[in-house]
């Protein structure tokens, strides 16, 4: 798409909007919630309909989400019907469903519409339609690698939101909340923004550029600091991990003092956290892609691959292999 740009959705206008979510089997509830809740609650808190959303699928029947909830639609995506902004919300497999009608049928829209986004796994399925070329973009931290080596012409970087003109991604449910106050903030004042955040008793501590972090801290950042910035550490270092006096150091205390944090705070050494950070990651990894298990083994922090498989086997009760056969 060329950056000659359409008028924003994300400035101050109280005309209603017309947002439509394609929703894809696999995708998280959590995700379609934080997508259509808050514009749900900015109607009820306003009094006026300023967001006119619906939900459709590829083919109208209601998709299945990770947690085996269906959700309702009111149809089959349609590229010729109008609407000003076009959501797509993507999960597990959403990434091998880009079929060539689906993908023109996404640059259709793209061309009218005045904001077209992904949203979790669905940013794959706007890359695919090539949507996302000389833009920046975001997806899930889980996909990052995999998204950057597969659109060589996107700026990927790991923010929680991004919004490049008239192309929004999003990198998970947290994220797509916050891209919805901020759209509501855009349109309708702080006001209206403060009030639906308050609906849901919401706070939102984070900026759209700060990094999405593999460790959901929630407010533990408020009990302690220093145990905070060795998670931190820890999650930045998962192919090359660093020793825990390391990690003390740089969280300014001694290691001795850094066991009593994890040992308070966690019920576990600093060590035994950082391994099964380590594998959690390994066994994503082994679950939901097809990386060869020497690479899984690299891109974790095991310098081979037997030592990765006994680690992971005494952990999860089964070798990696086992477990990608099931």
């Amino acid at each position: 798409m060329m950056k000659s740009e359409k008028p924003s959705v994300f400035v101050p206008d109280r005309s209603p909007l017309k947002v439509t979510m394609l929703v894809f089997s696999g995708c998280s509830i959590m995700c379609v919630a934080s997508a259509v809740d808050p514009l749900r609650a900015a109607n009820r808190v306003s009094g006026e309909m300023l967001f006119d959303w619906k939900l459709v699928s590829v083919d109208g029947e209601p998709p299945v989400t990770t947690s085996g909830l269906p959700v309702a639609v009111s149809g089959k995506f349609d590229p010729t019907e109008t609407t000003d902004v076009l959501g797509i919300i993507g999960g597990f497999g959403t990434k091998t469903l880009g079929t060539p009608a689906l993908l023109a049928g996404l640059r259709r829209v793209a061309r009218s519409a005045r904001a077209v986004g992904g949203i979790e796994a669905g940013t794959w399925l706007v890359g695919r339609a090539g949507l996302l070329e000389g833009r920046t973009a975001t997806t899930h931290w889980e996909d990052m690698e995999d998204f950057t080596a597969a659109f060589p012409g996107v700026d990927v970087r790991p923010d929680r939101y991004i919004i490049d003109g008239p192309i929004f991604t999003s990198g998970g449910a947290s994220p797509t909340f916050d891209l919805m106050l901020h759209l509501i903030r855009s349109r309708l004042g702080m006001a209206v923004a403060l009030d639906v955040a308050s609906v849901f008793i919401y706070d939102q501590a984070r900026a759209a550029t700060d990094a999405q972090p593999l460790v959901s801290l929630g407010r533990l950042d408020g009990y302690d600091p220093r145990l905070a910035q060795a998670i931190r550490l820890m999650e930045a270092h998962i192919d090359q991990p660093l020793t825990i006096s390391a990690i003390a150091r740089r969280a300014g205390v001694t290691s001795r003092a850094l066991e009593k944090i994890f040992g308070k705070s966690i019920g576990e050494p600093p060590g035994a956290y950082y391994l099964r950070l380590r594998l959690s990651a390994a066994r994503r990894l082994v679950v939901d892609t097809s990386v060869p298990m020497a690479d899984i083994a690299a891109r974790t922090g095991f310098s081979s691959a037997a030592g990765f498989s006994r680690a992971f086997a005494k952990t999860f009760g089964m070798s990696p292999t086992q477990l990608r056969r099931r």
